[in-house]
């Protein structure tokens, strides 16, 4: 977590601007938080040339990063058309990504099953299938049999259920990938602050972004700040006295350690959502379990209820142990959708905070790269940004 506080330091004369207010390719830009879409901005950002330090409390990966479901998708973001698009287009970049920089471990583009336990789930499942299709998105509708006979032998699933298959989705090691963007950074010349809180963002008399300062007292000269801090960012946000709701939602996440993976994609079956996570672990999930963290449930149970769940679903899972378990709190400005861009009142401020952080990190960190070094801002984040939280 990234401590906060405020304060006001000295301007830099130094400091550069091109015209129009943004960033030339030689300008700092310090990125705190180095979750994926943290690592996505300032991968992008110093493969174009401009001088990145990234700032973390922790290590990077290691915070929601590493305890979120991990799922690529679009399916599962109807409710505004613009959203779902956004959604289209992170898929579309996760691709484009896999080719540049190679799929190694972090990439499984292995598609996504669902179905549901009751016929008014179903119902529902089948229209949202069917207005997808209509979006010229893929989806399949199989029976359970099906599904067993040519996916998923290991499951449980009863052989006339509709069981929705959406190829195109994919689920990604959050970890790995973030180690990969920041290594590529670092080797274009992008420095690191691992271990250290942002305590401070300096504000010169232009009302402009000028220095951060860190919980080890340094004090970094910068003239952009990118706020990806993720259940942090209104901390940060604070920082300059700006006002980012956000939502409080804490998710539990469970992996099981298995002598062998007995599923090979992402699914989310009545009750519980199941991936695999590499050769012999397995990541459990559920939002009715999510529902009851705040009633004060040991974790231990919360996984307990979890494992239980994954095995009606898939029986070989009764031989998996419980490995680790996380309490984490989502990043979700108040009203569901990203915050994605400049703070207008603040220059050099900008933000990189959602929800989909991993269905969305590389298509925000190329367009928030492109609006930070030159000015454009994509139509495709007109929706979703900042300036619409009132101060």
């Amino acid at each position: 977590m990234l401590e906060a506080g405020v304060g006001e330091l000295a301007h830099d004369p130094g400091r550069r601007l091109v015209s129009g207010g943004h960033v030339g390719r030689s300008e700092r830009v310090a990125v705190i938080g180095v979750g994926i879409l943290g690592a996505s901005v300032g991968c992008n950002l110093s493969r174009q040339g401009a001088e990145v330090v990234f700032i973390d409390a922790g290590r990077p990966g290691e915070g929601v990063t590493n305890w979120s479901f991990s799922w690529v998708n679009a399916s599962n973001k109807t409710g505004r058309r613009s959203y779902f698009d956004l959604n289209v287009a992170g898929m579309a970049a996760y691709r484009e990504l896999a080719e540049t920089i190679g799929p190694d471990s972090w990439w499984h583009p292995s598609g996504h099953l669902r179905w549901a336990g009751d016929t008014a789930a179903e119902a529902k499942l089948l229209e949202t299938a069917e207005l997808l299709a209509g979006w010229d998105y893929r989806v399949e509708v199989c029976t359970g049999a099906e599904v067993r006979r040519r996916l998923e032998p290991a499951l449980r699933v009863p052989a006339k259920t509709p069981v929705l298959f959406y190829p195109d989705e994919a689920w990604v090691h959050g970890r790995h990938l973030v180690g990969r963007l920041v290594g590529r950074a670092v080797e274009s010349g992008a420095e690191h602050r691992f271990g250290t809180a942002a305590r401070n963002i300096g504000i010169g008399p232009d009302g402009s972004v000028r220095t951060v300062t860190l919980s080890d007292g340094s004090c970094l000269d910068v003239d952009v700040v990118v706020n990806a801090a993720g259940p942090s960012a209104s901390q940060v946000a604070g920082l300059i006295a700006r006002h980012l709701p956000m939502r409080r939602e804490p998710g539990v996440v469970t992996r099981l350690g298995c002598a062998q993976v007995p599923v090979h994609r992402a699914m989310h079956a009545p009750h519980i959502e199941i991936r695999p996570d590499g050769d012999a672990s397995v990541v459990l999930h559920s939002r009715e379990i999510d529902a009851v963290i705040d009633t004060g449930e040991d974790p231990v149970e919360l996984a307990r209820q979890l494992h239980e769940a994954a095995k009606h679903v898939v029986p070989e899972l009764g031989n998996a142990r419980v490995a680790q378990t996380r309490i984490a709190y989502r990043p979700i400005p108040a009203d569901g959708f990203p915050s994605v861009g400049a703070v207008p009142s603040v220059p050099g401020y900008y933000e990189a905070v959602s929800h989909s952080g991993i269905t969305l990190g590389p298509v925000i960190g190329r367009l928030l790269a492109t609006e930070i070094l030159s000015g454009k801002r994509d139509e495709m984040l007109a929706d979703f940004r900042p300036e619409r939280f009132p101060q």
